[in-house]
């Protein structure tokens, strides 16, 4: 199969790589930031643990397909530059969106459903959006280390999952550019 891909694996790269970018914008800029301002803060972790999932194995999936297309038409031999630089930017997006649907993304969710009941028991977690209750989950960051530490474990999984599936946003838009400056092959 190696050579000149036909049209049906050309189109096939485009779409994928094309719904996964996407998909990636939408959930990383524009869902996230509209959920946040417009339900309640616990509504809001709910939301976003039962769509995280979803999003990191379709991610997967994208980043497995587009590594497969662009592998079965580029062998390693013949390889260039530019070529082995996108083989590379596929394989970083697959390992890190595999990082975050089988790891990352359950710890963080673990650990926002253990600071949840923390804060329900506090009366906490119905604002919408930055509220004025802002002082009492200081307060009770500054009295309770069991939730202090958990807050910490939430924010270090979380952070390390937006890390991860911000570099597959940028590896799936250098790959998308690429593919535009070559619209003749994949």
């Amino acid at each position: 199969m190696e050579g000149e891909p036909g049209s049906m694996a050309k189109v096939a790269q485009l779409l994928i790589l094309s719904l996964s970018w996407g998909m990636q914008i939408w959930v990383t800029f524009i869902s996230g930031f509209v959920l946040y301002r417009g339900v309640a803060r616990h509504t809001f972790g709910l939301v976003q643990s039962k769509l995280f999932p979803f999003y990191f194995y379709i991610t997967l999936a994208c980043a497995f397909l587009n590594l497969s297309i662009f592998a079965v038409y580029h062998p390693r031999e013949q390889l260039t530059q530019g070529e082995a630089g996108q083989l590379s930017l596929f394989f970083v997006c697959l390992v890190l969106s595999a990082l975050n649907a089988q790891w990352l993304s359950g710890s963080t969710t673990e650990a926002m459903w253990k600071m949840q009941a923390v804060e329900k028991e506090h009366r906490l977690g119905q604002e919408v959006g930055l509220s004025s209750s802002q002082g009492a989950y200081k307060q009770l960051r500054e009295k309770d280390p069991k939730y202090r530490a958990l807050r910490q474990k939430f924010f270090r999984y979380h952070g390390l999952s937006s890390l991860c599936n911000l570099a597959c946003l940028i590896c799936n838009g250098v790959c998308l550019v690429c593919l535009a400056l070559r619209l003749d092959s994949l």
